[in-house]
């Protein structure tokens, strides 16, 4: 408990003291407001958006992208990674997929994506799929190969089919893994989406950024920052809860 205290304590105290540093700065004219705002005038200018109608709206369209886009990263990236198991053949033909695209910076995909499926939603999803498949992939896959072969004996002895163990005895098993990889991924996903809608987008927290930076609004500039900033903190600790709760029952 006193650990857990103490973690928490160096974990706040460390942002805490950057914020003051930030707003005594700021506030002795150090630093010119255009160029860097104090924290308190970002706070402000914070709550004023979040009654507007019009935020509410970005700030929603942001979350279905990432959501759905997180989604399928995870969904995908489970079950390739388990389907490397089910042959050497698989397994060799992921491992080669792996090693070209893992590499390659999905951003550059971008404009192939706008036009292969819009400019609207379904590009900045794919995107984000196509960024935050990776680590879940790797995570599945990994931990799937350091399952006790001979739990998988012990089911295929019984009669239990290559896929019935899959779901019934690897997944279980490599849960723990496969969420490690989860929270990777959404902070990934988190700036993926955040870059898309910057680079190209109508709407969402990326593109209210691109138009207050044209606009040389600085103090707006921030507002959309914190928020995706938010967003990553809050999905950081949703799963980083369901492992603890997942170890827990484990």
């Amino acid at each position: 408990m006193t650990q857990t205290m103490m973690g928490w304590g160096r974990l706040c105290i460390s942002p805490l003291f950057v914020l003051v540093v930030w707003e005594v700065v700021c506030r002795a004219g150090l630093i010119e407001p255009q160029l860097l705002p104090a924290p308190s005038d970002i706070v402000v200018r914070l709550l004023e958006q979040a009654a507007s109608a019009e935020f509410w709206g970005n700030f929603g369209i942001t979350l279905y992208r990432l959501a759905i886009g997180l989604s399928l990263a995870v969904v995908l990236g489970v079950v390739l990674g388990l389907a490397a198991q089910l042959s050497r053949f698989s397994a060799a033909l992921l491992d080669a997929l792996v090693r070209l695209l893992a590499p390659i910076p999905k951003i550059a995909l971008y404009p192939a994506l706008i036009l292969i499926f819009g400019f609207e939603n379904a590009s900045k999803v794919a995107l984000i799929v196509a960024d935050a498949l990776f680590p879940v992939l790797m995570a599945t896959w990994s931990a799937a190969r350091a399952v006790d072969r001979k739990l998988i004996w012990s089911a295929r002895a019984a009669g239990t089919s290559n896929l019935a163990c899959l779901w019934k005895v690897t997944l279980p098993s490599i849960v723990p893994t496969v969420l490690a990889g989860v929270r990777v991924a959404g902070v990934i996903a988190c700036v993926v989406v955040f870059l898309a809608e910057m680079i190209a987008s109508t709407d969402g927290l990326g593109h209210m950024l691109t138009v207050a930076a044209r606009a040389y609004r600085t103090l707006d500039m921030f507002v959309p920052l914190v928020w995706i900033c938010i967003v990553g903190l809050a999905l950081n600790w949703l799963i980083g809860t369901l492992q603890r709760v997942v170890d827990r029952s484990g």
